[in-house]
């Protein structure tokens, strides 16, 4: 039904077969080339992480309720996580053939009753866990899982020798020992067929940077 490619930082790509949407293409920011978003959706958590590289389909950059070919979308407002007030971030909540994602950026760790209400029930979740000051910890992520009560969680934004992000990031195996959940390796591209395959109990499912 539709593919996840993880790209680095927060740089998540979701392929159906009508069309691609990418979040935060800006890799730039962490020592690599932006993503080309020429042709895709562009759905970004903050302004500051768009690509220089293509013209996109269309841009999505804050709350709202949106469509585009098989794919639908709302974004709901968030503070970022270095910020003291404000709200300069969105959480976005995507529906893909029944199967409902959500979307967080580098926002404060605590999620407040309304924003989990606009979340609500939740199969898949997207996180980062490196932590640094700059964007959820493994702790405050683990914490978030267990709130939204996803059937699975895929981690981004943790440390990579690769990627040479503003602030050190903690590696992935902090996380998963603090989520306490069982794992799988997807390689470079998770396939999601249908909400039925997906595993019944929380699991974290790793998709190699490619």
């Amino acid at each position: 039904m539709f593919d996840i490619e993880y790209k680095g930082a927060n740089a998540v790509i979701f392929t159906t077969k009508n069309v691609k949407v990418m979040f935060d293409p800006k890799l730039s920011l962490v020592g690599k080339k932006d993503l080309s978003v020429e042709d895709v959706v562009e759905v970004l958590t903050e302004d500051r992480f768009a690509s220089t590289v293509g013209n996109p389909r269309v841009q999505f950059d804050g709350p709202g309720e949106y469509e585009v070919a098989d794919v639908g979308l709302a974004g709901f407002p968030a503070q970022r996580h270095i910020d003291a007030e404000g709200s300069n971030s969105t959480i976005y909540k995507l529906l893909i053939g029944g199967v409902r994602i959500a979307v967080l950026g580098n926002i404060d760790p605590k999620l407040s009753e309304e924003q989990l209400e606009q979340i609500g029930v939740t199969d898949i979740v997207v996180l980062p866990v490196g932590g640094g000051g700059y964007t959820l910890d493994a702790t405050a992520a683990a914490v978030i899982v267990k709130q939204i009560d996803p059937r699975v969680v895929i981690p981004v934004h943790y440390s990579d020798p690769e990627l040479a992000y503003e602030v050190p990031q903690d590696v992935l195996d902090t996380f998963l020992k603090e989520v306490g959940a069982s794992g799988i390796d997807a390689g470079t591209k998770w396939k999601v067929k249908s909400t039925e395959a997906l595993p019944e109990q929380l699991t974290v499912v790793k998709i190699d940077r490619s």
